[in-house]
């Protein structure tokens, strides 16, 4: 499993940024790549927000002005090859509630529906989810060229959040659908520090107590990765079909927001993908 940066990585975003890059960053899966699936995980290089919300920020909500949010969707949509009123993404909950898109829609009306995933078809649009830490899922059936995108925190993981996407794709589907995934930068295993009750209850949600490592101290800390991916396979996805790209939130400040490592005052990345023809 691999990934791949679009453009090489600066060294720093430096204090001020006069000369901001013009282009939004982003990581590309290769295996939704070689499908023929537009998609990014965007990180937080390439846009115009300023301070605590440096630089590609997508949410009004943690503080950051609205003309700069709208700019950096622009941007995100450049690189999407969308409108960027066909950027799509829900009110996050943590929850393992699914939206279908038909397609008409329009991005603030979808918005304001509480919800992790999104799943949607048409050509035109782009799913997303948003996260400063929580782990961003992309899927897509390589027959029907349908696609979801999951918002997946240790919440939605014990939810059943990933099940309910995949079960989503699959009802959508007129044959056996060909499901690939794509699993995006979040919080890694050695900064994901838990209560012991929370490790046992993503320990049991994936059935799998090697998520869990209790030899660095008094308290567990957390493979989200393992856990997640594990959840894709339950639901009935290959091993080989779900493809890494790499990234911890709270450890590459330079690179990534991180809710864990900042606070409140965190900006929110975007992780998006286009719906392809069958």
């Amino acid at each position: 499993m691999s990934y791949e940066l679009s453009r090489p990585l600066p060294a720093s975003p430096g204090p001020a940024a006069a000369n901001p890059p013009q282009e939004a960053d982003f990581l590309e899966s290769s295996l939704l790549r070689a499908a023929g699936f537009r998609h990014a995980f965007f990180t937080r290089l390439g846009g115009v927000s300023s301070g605590p919300y440096r630089s590609l920020n997508f949410s009004v909500a943690v503080g950051d002005a609205e003309e700069h949010v709208l700019a950096n969707l622009e941007r995100a949509a450049a690189v999407l090859g969308v409108d960027p009123r066909r950027i799509y993404y829900l009110s996050q909950v943590h929850g393992r509630e699914v939206r279908e898109l038909a397609g008409s829609e329009r991005r603030e009306a979808v918005l304001e529906q509480r919800g992790d995933a999104l799943v949607g078809s048409s050509l035109d649009l782009a799913c997303g989810v948003r996260s400063a830490d929580c782990v961003p899922i992309l899927i897509a059936d390589r027959q029907n060229g349908t696609v979801a995108a999951v918002h997946a925190g240790w919440r939605g993981v014990v939810a059943g959040v990933i099940g309910a996407a995949v079960s989503s794709l699959r009802v959508r589907a007129a044959a056996p659908p060909e499901l690939i995934a794509a699993i995006g930068p979040h919080i890694s295993s050695s900064a994901f520090e838990v209560a012991p009750e929370v490790a046992r209850e993503i320990a049991d949600a994936c059935g799998d107590a090697s998520v869990v490592d209790r030899s660095r101290g008094a308290r567990p800390f957390v493979d989200l990765r393992r856990a997640v991916r594990r959840g894709l396979i339950e639901a009935g996805m290959s091993d080989s079909a779900v493809d890494d790209v790499y990234g911890c939130t709270v450890g590459e400040p330079e690179r990534f927001f991180s809710y864990r490592r900042d606070g409140q005052k965190s900006g929110r990345h975007l992780s998006a993908i286009v719906p392809r023809p069958a």
